[in-house]
């Protein structure tokens, strides 16, 4: 199992609507509902703050996503396929959209969120877990 080196952040914007990517190492489901509050406060005027996150506890694999309103399985299910497709754990991603006026439709957003999540993960540096544990 891997994970991230460090914390990232992309952007993307797609018909005016623009979408940050903010991927976090967190080690607990608490750590990455605390972690979700603090993204969206700093965000706090934008209008979706969707996220999945894979967290390794002992042997099992803690998943979660949400679309945070936008249409059913458009953002949280593809983001947490990117993180699931990387093997990773003990990850957050959550995707901020800032409504740009223009509607993307279902096909649209889920791509949208998908390239923004990929864009991060691109720039990410990625570990073994056991040895960023240790850390």
């Amino acid at each position: 199992m891997k994970t991230i080196k460090e914390n990232v952040t992309a952007q993307i914007t797609e018909k005016k609507s623009k979408f940050i990517c903010d991927l976090s190492y967190v080690s607990s489901k608490q750590e990455a509902e605390q972690k979700i509050k603090e993204i969206k406060k700093k965000y706090h005027d934008a209008k979706h703050h969707c996220f999945a996150y894979r967290i390794k506890d002992e042997n099992i694999i803690i998943e979660k996503s949400s679309d945070d309103g936008e249409p059913s399985g458009t953002a949280g299910s593809p983001i947490l396929n990117l993180l699931s497709k990387y093997e990773l754990v003990n990850v957050l991603a959550v995707v901020t959209r800032y409504f740009g006026g223009i509607l993307l439709g279902t096909g649209g957003l889920a791509r949208a969120y998908t390239q923004c999540t990929q864009k991060a993960l691109q720039n990410a540096s990625f570990v073994n877990e056991e040895s960023r544990a240790r850390n």
